[in-house]
């Protein structure tokens, strides 16, 4: 029964091994390098260029020699009948013949090989295909500068929810510890029973809110993976601690870059629209161009009252042509000169929100740099905030523990530590997300093996 149990043992082993998958860990780096390779959105934009070249292909494939063949099979059921005056064939006059023209079978096969000659409108459809592909590589580098900024705010938050649970959990023990010492003094007759319920609700509030974080912290890890494009139930670490990754996040100089409104992603797609917009009105007066199309094609055709075309036997009559098809717009009721009017109208709408893109853009970086700014100097008041919190509750313990100060100074001292370090914690996660913003918004990161911007 023993050896039995042990072979069961050894071969459900490795399954149970590989059904639990070990957790991944990442640096900050290291998640967004991971997500630029397999976030959803980020594989769809990639998915968006491979198929932007496909078009750019297929479109310059349509003004390039095309060649195509048809077999056409008839069969009558029925021939239809003719008739012809009798006095063809000797009879009398005013009489008519009935004949029947042609075989009951024929097989035609033919091939044509085309070549457009001349065509504005192809010639516009190649700038176009190349602008379209531009246009999905620009919405490429901006979703993978949103997927960065993505990550960046996923992993603070996870940061920051494991740094929250940390200490609210010990708070949570130097409360119970305080309560369960205030407690004895109170058996002892030597302090007020309202010393031990001020220790209760304090302790309870800090319960509420560890159980509150810590379902956060799950919300905030199921993110994070989502972020990444890993599955939402995959365990994941994080290596990168929160305060020395605010520390790394701080750069003054960052402050100091110029702004080149130009070399902003934003800009560059909204030149895009505008380029678009002056192809559709190149398009609509294309139209007005006559086009030029050269054919030539060749063929053999049989015929039969009976399906004899397989064998050899079976003769086949060839035949051959060249022709030009010359296509000149004349008039068009006003209607090709309407579509080149509104084409015109797009255009200056375009180039209008161009002008209005970049002094949008213009107006996001200096925000942006306003908020890093504010994040760092908000972040330095946090931590001296901190410091002084953490000697008013310690100096209220010894107090109260010496009967010098009342359970509500002590109360107050204690809320007023737990709000700067929850103010603390999101001044850290703040310089963070800001810096990622102003970056974001610069264009000054490097994705992947690409340039910066």
């Amino acid at each position: 029964m023993t050896t039995k149990f042990y072979i069961i043992l050894m071969i459900l082993l490795p399954f149970v091994g590989f059904s639990q998958e070990a957790p991944k860990g990442f640096s900050l780096q290291e998640a967004i390098d991971f997500a630029l390779q397999n976030n959803r959105n980020s594989m769809n934009a990639q998915l968006d260029i491979e198929a932007a070249k496909a078009q750019k292909w297929e479109t310059t494939a349509t003004g390039l020699p095309q060649v195509s063949a048809a077999v056409d099979y008839q069969n009558f059921l029925k021939q239809q009948v003719q008739v012809i005056p009798a006095e063809f064939f000797g009879g009398n006059p005013g009489e008519f013949a009935e004949i029947v023209f042609g075989t009951k079978q024929s097989m035609n096969a033919t091939a044509t090989l085309s070549q457009k000659v001349f065509d504005g409108s192809y010639l516009v459809a190649l700038q176009s295909a190349k602008v379209f592909l531009e246009i999905s590589e620009n919405a490429k580098t901006k979703t993978d500068l949103e997927v960065r900024k993505g990550v960046i705010n996923a992993y603070g938050n996870v940061l920051l929810a494991e740094e929250s649970v940390q200490i609210l959990q010990r708070n949570l023990a130097v409360l119970q510890k305080n309560l369960e010492e205030t407690t004895k003094i109170f058996e002892n007759g030597l302090e007020e029973e309202e010393s031990v319920e001020q220790l209760q609700i304090t302790l309870a509030g800090v319960e509420s809110n560890l159980n509150n974080v810590t379902r956060m912290k799950t919300l905030a890890y199921q993110m994070f993976n989502i972020t990444l494009g890993l599955d939402i139930n995959r365990p994941t670490i994080l290596v990168d601690d929160l305060e020395r990754l605010t520390k790394e996040n701080i750069s003054l100089e960052l402050l100091e870059t110029e702004a080149n409104v130009e070399n902003t992603i934003d800009y560059q797609i909204a030149e895009n629209d505008k380029v678009t917009k002056e192809l559709l009105l190149k398009l609509e007066k294309s139209k007005a161009l006559p086009t030029l199309d050269a054919f030539i094609n060749g063929g053999y055709s049989a015929f039969s009252d009976d399906f004899t075309f397989t064998k050899k036997e079976q003769m086949w009559f060839g035949s051959s042509l060249f022709g030009l098809n010359l296509n000149i717009p004349i008039f068009s009721s006003g209607m090709r000169s309407a579509a080149t009017q509104r084409a015109e109208i797009n255009l200056q709408k375009a180039e209008i929100d161009l002008i209005e893109k970049e002094q949008t853009i213009q107006f996001e970086i200096t925000a942006a740099k306003s908020d890093y700014q504010f994040a760092i100097e908000d972040y330095d008041n946090k931590k001296q905030n901190l410091m002084l919190a953490e000697r008013i509750e310690a100096k209220n313990q010894t107090k109260f523990f010496e009967g010098i100060s009342s359970s509500f100074d002590l109360r107050q001292a204690q809320t007023q530590l737990y709000s700067a370090q929850q103010e603390f914690l999101q001044a850290m996660l703040d310089v963070i997300k800001a810096k990622a913003e102003l970056e974001t918004s610069l264009n000054t990161v490097q994705l992947n093996n690409q340039k910066k911007l």
